[in-house]
């Protein structure tokens, strides 16, 4: 799946032109690579989004295309800030 729709998938970013937008402008990481929003998210990624100076870093746990809100967040676990 591509790391926009993931994003917007997994409602870490709200809409997915934002979620393209902030890959483009190189806030969002994976594997500690900046990446573009058509990379393929995988099962174990580790994605670091910049959200002014506030950064979240998350590992991919499930990719599925589409989920119900109440079930998004089983999609990714948070790491904490050591990572």
């Amino acid at each position: 799946m591509r790391l926009d729709k993931y994003l917007k998938v997994s409602r870490l970013i709200k809409r997915r032109t934002v979620a393209n937008e902030a890959c483009d402008a190189g806030r969002v990481t994976a594997n500690g690579r900046p990446v573009k929003a058509s990379y393929d998210v995988k099962v174990g990624d580790r994605l670091s989004i910049q959200f002014g100076a506030r950064v979240l870093s998350v590992e991919v746990l499930r990719v599925e295309e589409t989920v119900r809100k109440d079930d998004a967040a089983g999609m990714y676990r948070e790491l904490g800030p050591e990572v």
